[in-house]
Order: structure tokens, then sequence, then C-alpha cells
């Protein structure tokens, strides 16, 4: 009877044993997933605050180059306005150019 005392005792702590490593187990993949939420959140926390600076920048930088676009236009209406124009010496070269494209003053 001793070999079976034995053996049920061995038994016993095998149990005893696939318990413990179920618990440490189940206990090892908590932490995991506490750790990944933990990490997911930090993540999308810092991409959230990254994404929305860098939309603000281009907001930014949009109307910088808007107002650069829009000074530049006034300046050139400005400078056309003030040009006379030379209608005469508009017609002289006009006639000279289509006159070269139908080949009559071509030598």
């Amino acid at each position: 009877m001793g070999n079976v005392n034995t053996l049920d005792n061995l038994l016993q702590i095998e149990t005893q044993a696939a318990a413990l490593v179920n618990d440490a187990q189940a206990e090892a993949d908590r932490r995991i997933h506490e750790s990944e939420t933990k990490n997911h959140t930090a993540y999308e926390e810092c991409f959230r605050a990254k994404v929305q600076k860098l939309e603000t920048l281009l907001k930014e930088e949009k109307e910088k180059t808007k107002k650069r676009y829009q000074d530049e236009l006034d300046d050139y209406r400005k400078k056309i306005s003030t040009v006379d124009a030379d209608y005469e010496r508009f017609s002289v070269l006009l006639n000279e150019y289509l006159a070269e494209g139908t080949g009559r003053n071509n030598a």
C-alpha cells in the first residue's frame, strides 16, 4: 500500500503544480493585456496630439500662403494698372509677327 499512497501523493502534487502553472499563465496573460491596453492608449493620445499639431501648422501655412498670394496678386494688378498701353506699337508688332507667319517678309 505504500506505493499507492506515494503515487496518490505524486498525483496530488502534479495537480497542484498544474494549477499553479495555470494560475501563473492567467496572471501573465492579464498583465500582458493590461500593458498592451495601456500602451495602445498612450500611443493613441500621442498620435492624436501630433496630428492636431500638424493640422494646426498646415492651417497656419495655408493662411500665410493665401495672404502671400493675395499680396502678390494685388501688387501685380497695381503694376499693370499703371502701365500705359501703347496700342500703336502693339499693332505694328502684331502686324510684323503675322506677316512673318504668312511668309510675306521672309527672304
